[in-house]
């Protein structure tokens, strides 16, 4: 993944994407600072269909016990 000031992406916005759509995206940066990220839009997808943790939770069919019994916890060696 390389990283590219603004003023350069601006410049170069046509090879920026060509790159992104390649497979390597680009951290753009601010000030030297991380501030967006240009990638495909096929990678966009498949990361904004991720579902998050708690939807996975949600998602736990009716029926499923989830409680834990009344063991406590383990004891664990560090």
């Amino acid at each position: 993944m390389q990283e590219i000031q603004i003023r350069d992406a601006k410049a170069n916005l046509s090879a920026v994407i060509d790159h992104a759509t390649q497979g390597e995206p680009s951290i753009i940066t601010r000030h030297g600072k991380p501030t967006a990220v240009v990638l495909s839009y096929e990678e966009y997808r498949r990361l904004s269909t991720v579902p998050s943790f708690g939807r996975l939770l949600m998602s736990i069919p009716d029926g499923i016990e989830t409680e834990r019994d009344g063991e406590g916890l383990r004891d664990v060696a560090f």
